[in-house]
């Protein structure tokens, strides 16, 4: 059965947050202890990672991920690429570059922020890239990758182009907040769809509940999983007040896709 695992479902300070004493963050219940957002496709055999922020090497522990087929990036922010360099033990293991799809965006972003990745050299441990860049073709559309058809969605967050993947029924879009009408039409017949919604009160960057549950209504799926959750929401309270089909993931929440 291909699957679809949460690693990680929270905000980019993760949650408990460090030295805040909040209700949430001092709670013992464990689906209120969230990594930073990513995902694993598990398709067959195959495994490909959305997004590595600064807990993959946990999260690869925890959740015993021994072999990649592929990464797919959503866009740069240190909540979802501080973790990259972690994925070179793969390159050892697997003795070939790991294939990777971003936007042309990421792409420019990285080799700024990890410009050794970029550099040829026979140093085994840090020369050279261990990735196989693929840049993406254009903001909507196919995309073939890793021997899949991956449909591609663009939209922005705070100035920063953000990438969103469906593929077949089952859509990932994280960090959603200004988009153009094409988003509906890419995700017309989606019956699961993993999103974001950060908190009750309005953000610059990211839709609140108020958002995301207008929007998730409007494209209508069987299910949706809200992620990337900040630690303004209780689970068990914000969960009771979801409408029907909408429900927070957790981490380590394993849905079919």
């Amino acid at each position: 059965m291909n699957s679809f695992l949460f690693l990680g479902t929270g905000s980019s300070m993760g949650t408990p947050v460090v030295t805040c004493k909040c209700e949430v963050c001092t709670s013992s219940d464990p689906l209120n202890h969230r990594l930073r957002p990513a995902g694993l496709f598990k398709i067959g055999e195959e495994r490909f990672l959305v997004d590595a922020g600064p807990d993959f090497r946990y999260q690869a522990l925890k959740y015993g991920i021994d072999r990649l087929d592929g990464v797919l990036i959503t866009h740069t922010h240190f909540d979802h690429v501080a973790g990259l360099d972690d994925l070179r033990v793969y390159y050892f293991l697997q003795k070939k570059t790991l294939p990777c799809l971003l936007s042309q965006e990421s792409l420019d972003d990285l080799k700024k922020t990890h410009g050794y990745f970029f550099k040829k050299s026979n140093d085994d441990v840090m020369g050279g890239s261990r990735f196989n860049f693929q840049v993406i073709k254009n903001d909507f559309g196919k995309e073939e990758f890793g021997g899949h058809s991956w449909q591609i969605m663009s939209f922005e967050q705070g100035g920063m182009k953000v990438t969103g993947f469906r593929i077949g029924s089952f859509a990932y879009v994280m960090d959603l907040k200004h988009f153009t009408p094409e988003i509906y039409q890419a995700l017309k017949g989606v019956e699961v769809l993993v999103m974001s919604a950060l908190r009750y009160r309005a953000s610059p960057a990211h839709m609140n509940m108020e958002e995301a549950i207008a929007f998730a209504t409007k494209i209508g799926a069987k299910e949706t999983w809200f992620s990337h959750i900040a630690h303004e929401l209780d689970h068990k309270k914000a969960s009771q007040q979801l409408p029907a089909g909408v429900k927070l993931a957790y981490d380590g929440l394993e849905i079919p896709c």
